[in-house]
Parts: C-alpha cells; structure tokens; sequence
C-alpha cells in the first residue's frame, strides 16, 4: 500500500472523517441540530470533556493514566461552594481552587514516579479519596448564587453565533497543547517514554520529572474545569463532573491515542472528543435515555481501544505477506 495512502487512513483521520460525516448527517437529518442554541450547548457541554482531554492526551502518550480527574473537578466545585459561602471573594476563590488541583495531581505524580506505583492503581485510589474529602468540605449543598458576570462568560455565546465565550480560551489552550506536544523536545519526549521508558531513560531523558510535569499539569486542568463546571451550570457539588473521567479517556482513546503510549496527536483527540460530544447531542434530541447513552460510551471506549489495534495487526499481516511472496534473488553461480 502506498504511503502516502496509509497516511491518509491512519485512525486519527478516520475519527475526524467520522465526525464530519456524523455533524452533516446531524444537519440534514436530525430535527434542532443545526440551530444556534443547541451547536452552543454542545459545544458547552463538550468543552469539560475537551478541557481535561488536552493534559490526558500527553499522559497517556507518555504511558501514564490519571482517572482521578472527575474527583479532582469536584473537590475543585466542592471547595469553590465552600469558600463562597464564607463569603470570600470569587476572584480570591478561583486561584486557590487551581492551586488545589496542582496539589491533587501533585500527590498522584509523586505515588507514581517516586513510590513506583501504578498509575492506574493510584488513581482509582484518589479518585475515591478526592471523591470524598469533596462531599466532606462541601456535604450535600448546592452553591448556586455566584456572580452574573462569571454565570454568564461560562454559559453564554457570543452575541447571536453559536460560539460559547469560554471556547475562545480554550483554543488557546489547545493551540498550547498542540504544539508543545508536537513543535517542542520536550513533546518528542514524552513520545520516546510512552515506546520505551528505560530507552529514554539511557538517552538522557529524565523521565520521572517528565512525568510528575504532566500529572500536576492534568491536576491544574482538571481543577479549572471544576471550577468552569460550577459556573457554567451554576451549582457547586460535591458529586459535580462524576463519571466524567469515562468520557474523557474514551474521546482520547476514540482519537488514536495508544493506550500503551508512544503514539496519538492532539488533533485525533479533540476529534474523539468532538465526535463524541456530537452523538450524545443527538442522542439526547431524539430522546436517547441517559443510561443508553452511557452504554454507547462504553461501547466507543471498547472500540477505541480494539480498532487502532485491529488495523495495525491488518497491516503488520499484510506486510508479511508481501514479504514471503517477493521474488528470491538467486546467487550468481561461479564459473571455472
């Protein structure tokens, strides 16, 4: 096959094939899709998801998972209520909330790449633990009297388009994220762990701090969308963005990110996390149960994972077989 072909359907660019395919049919098919209000609200509701997804996306290149994020946008919500309701000020609030997300992803960097303990393991832990520190600070309240002005930059669109403010502060976040992990050493990096850590360890990488930069980055992230969560919803809960980890390792691995590391872009991610923000949109105007949709994520994040995997064994078989059926040169027989 030629390469320039294969180039062209690697998984990334299938998922935002898909997603193009999935919005125009949305336009053209689906009653609401395609007016102001609803593209809005799918782009609100998505950019939680989207949010977490760019920190996520260099973890998991780098071989590493964090699935305490959910928890960590809680105890950021959870604090945040709190904090409110003493009456201290919302631009006193916000820093401390980020701060307290550096903190939480601080601790899952250090248990990994000081203690040597699995990531995965060590964040179902703090996941639960960070889950419950947020119902403690905050119990069974719901904050909901924050500013207008912030309510309205978190949920409102600019003028009569479609585009949320927030999302304006997100592309420069994603224009951040794109090229660090692709124009910088230090993205080469995290590529060159996520195929083989001890390799990049003999190459002078140092991994481990490598490593706890990206956890306590995706703490930071994950505590500012705690905080966007709030606003734009306008309730601090303890049990704010619960399941949300789900979605976001589902949209990363739906992007092309390896589950193993090594391999992904930042493109084929928000592709994923678009991809899926558009069917659950859809799903919930054709009045799609919750629990459905929850199914069909389930369903994506299997996918995600088996046909990246699928499509390289397909083509690992198909070189092989060119390879047994090229011609043998023979040897030139020596003459006397």
């Amino acid at each position: 096959m030629p390469e320039s072909l294969t180039r062209a359907i690697r998984w990334d660019t299938v998922v935002g094939a898909l997603l193009i395919v999935v919005l125009l049919s949305s336009f053209g098919f689906v009653d609401g899709f395609g007016n102001a209000l609803n593209l809005s609200f799918l782009i609100g509701n998505t950019l939680p998801i989207a949010l977490i997804a760019l920190p996520m996306t260099l973890l998991v290149v780098s071989g590493e998972i964090d699935l305490s994020v959910a928890s960590t946008a809680g105890l950021s919500g959870a604090v945040m209520g709190a904090l409110w309701n003493q009456g201290m000020a919302i631009e006193t609030i916000i820093p401390i909330c980020l701060l307290l997300g550096v903190v939480c992803g601080l601790v899952n960097g250090l248990l990994v790449t000081r203690l040597g303990l699995p990531s995965l393991a060590v964040t179902i832990g703090t996941l639960a633990a960070y889950r419950g520190i947020a119902q403690i600070v905050l119990g069974s309240d719901a904050v909901t009297d924050f500013p207008a002005q912030y309510l309205n930059f978190a949920a409102g669109r600019i003028g009569d388009t479609f585009v949320p403010y927030a999302f304006l502060p997100f592309l420069v976040l994603l224009a951040i994220a794109v090229v660090t992990l692709h124009a910088t050493p230090f993205g080469r990096s995290l590529f060159a762990i996520g195929a083989s850590e001890e390799a990049a360890r003999f190459a002078g990488i140092r991994v481990r701090r490598h490593k706890l930069i990206l956890f306590t980055v995706t703490g930071l992230m994950a505590s500012l969308t705690g905080v966007f969560w709030a606003l734009h919803y306008a309730s601090a809960r303890y049990d704010n963005a619960t399941g949300l980890e789900l979605s976001v390792v589902a949209a990363v691995l739906l992007g092309g990110i390896d589950f193993d590391g090594g391999k992904g872009t930042i493109g084929g991610a928000i592709a994923g996390v678009f991809l899926l923000g558009a069917l659950q949109n859809v799903m919930s105007l054709v009045n799609v149960s919750a629990q459905s949709q929850i199914v069909v994520t389930g369903v994506l994040l299997v996918v995600s994972v088996l046909g990246p995997r699928v499509a390289r064994q397909i083509s690992v078989a198909r070189a092989g077989r060119r390879a047994a059926s090229a011609p043998v040169s023979k040897a030139p027989t020596p003459t006397s």
